[in-house]
């Protein structure tokens, strides 16, 4: 049961990135973890990338270090906001400052909670391979942490 101080429990969350191949897919499928199907839960991006690369395959190295928590991302498809089935959202939460604009852009004059998270982008870690999974798994646990407070119930 919710104590008086934590926020309501939305009907329906949208996570929301710039590519939606890592940090926003990431957190969709931890919340569906955590929730299962008590919320419908979804992700989106602001834009694709570059029309030579698969630019709908989730991150190779998200999969990998979702799959440690039996979180499976390989069926995930990228999509932008414009590529929406549905933008009825009690809750939108973006993690990157240009989504942030975009969800305000997106729920003007609506009754929507809007939530800025600051994520780090892991893609932007050098090194070795086990260096590169380290800092998606800083995402990913920071990302389950962050779901864990704001949907506890």
């Amino acid at each position: 049961m919710p104590s008086d101080d934590s926020p309501p429990q939305p009907g329906a969350v949208l996570f929301a990135c710039n590519l939606n191949r890592v940090r926003s897919p990431m957190a969709e499928a931890l919340l569906k973890r955590l929730m299962g199907d008590r919320v419908f839960v979804d992700s989106c991006g602001l834009k694709r990338e570059p029309a030579d690369a698969d630019d709908t395959a989730v991150d190779p190295f998200a999969a990998a270090v979702m799959a440690e928590l039996d979180c499976d991302l390989t069926r995930h498809r990228a999509k932008t906001f414009d590529e929406l089935e549905d933008d009825s959202f009690d809750l939108v939460i973006s993690l990157t400052p240009e989504a942030q604009h975009r969800a305000v852009e997106l729920t003007r004059g609506r009754a929507v909670e809007i939530e800025y998270w600051p994520i780090f982008d892991p893609t932007l870690s050098e090194g070795s391979r086990e260096a590169r999974l380290a800092a998606y798994r800083e995402v990913r646990d920071a990302l389950a942490a962050r779901i864990a407070q704001r949907f506890r119930r």
